[in-house]
């Protein structure tokens, strides 16, 4: 009885966990960055690459799809053979756990080569908006603040 309501809040909390992970859009800042003060360049996109920024990993996927794997493979056996079972479920679910973890938390990013005014070129990989889609030859500027840059258009 205890392991058939245990299921539950596992898949439950590992659905949770995948809407925790912040956003890295040019919108979205911690409270952190409030109140403090960026330095702005400006300049052209001339190159947009695809990439994908990877997903967490904090344990907890691990630790959901171990607990799973141990209840479900205690049910395999009798005695020992139900311990082993057990634990070689909680292995295997741990493992499997994390990596379904990883790749619910992924996110499409795209990797931004801008040159500046000054004629530098940077580069700055940010998670994609589907609400600011960028092109070749647009004008931007560049939010720096304490490491961290943002691109928006002009």
């Amino acid at each position: 009885m205890i392991k058939k309501c245990f299921l539950p809040i596992v898949v439950g909390s590992m659905s949770v966990l995948a809407g925790c992970q912040s956003s890295q859009t040019s919108h979205v800042y911690s409270q952190s960055e409030a109140r403090t003060i960026q330095a702005i360049q400006e300049g052209t996109i001339i190159e947009l690459e695809a990439v994908t920024l990877e997903g967490s990993q904090s344990g907890l996927g691990g630790i959901a799809g171990g607990a799973v794997g141990g209840i479900a493979g205690s049910g395999i056996g009798r005695g020992h053979g139900s311990d082993i079972a057990a634990i070689g479920g909680a292995v295997l679910g741990s493992i499997l756990g994390n990596m379904a973890e990883e790749k619910a938390t992924r996110k499409q990013g795209v990797n931004i080569t801008i040159r500046l005014t000054n004629g530098q070129l940077i580069s700055v990989v940010q998670e994609v908006d589907p609400s600011m889609v960028f092109q070749n030859g647009e004008h931007v500027r560049i939010y720096t603040q304490n490491g961290t840059s943002r691109v928006a258009p002009m």
